[in-house]
């Protein structure tokens, strides 16, 4: 998989959200909630995240926060994802994973550019795009 840069703002499941996609990425995750009302570190497990990341070889893949309470929030619809993929093994696997609970928009297939492609929105309202370029 190549270098994913998108920052996805959730709506208070940002902890569960990053979770979830940590176990199939199978990347480190980092999780910073916003501080209690002392200022420090809030110790306490739901709380908002302030940032999170995912970082696989040291490289980061996603990052994201929850938006602060009461924010406006339409989730999954001011961006996509997009994620190169390095087999088809691995897109197959990711498409299937990240499409439980979720609703594909557009099922693998072999597209005009050379590629297998794919789109979803998986259970957190996220966009997905999946590609991994074929070889000739």
């Amino acid at each position: 998989m190549k270098h994913v840069t998108a920052f996805i703002h959730f709506d208070g499941n940002c902890r569960q959200a990053m979770s979830f996609y940590q176990q199939y990425l199978g990347a480190e995750l980092q999780l910073n909630p916003y501080p209690d009302a002392e200022g420090k570190p809030s110790s306490d497990s739901n709380a908002r995240i302030m940032h999170s990341q995912l970082s696989h070889g040291g490289a980061p893949l996603l990052m994201a926060s929850d938006g602060a309470p009461g924010a406006s929030h339409e989730p999954g619809k001011n961006f996509s994802v997009s994620i190169e993929c390095e087999s088809l093994g691995e897109i197959e696997r990711l498409f299937a994973a990240f499409s439980q609970n979720g609703k594909v928009t557009l099922p693998l297939g072999d597209m005009p550019w050379g590629a297998r492609f794919g789109m979803l929105t998986d259970q957190f309202d996220i966009q997905w795009f999946f590609n991994y370029t074929l070889t000739q």
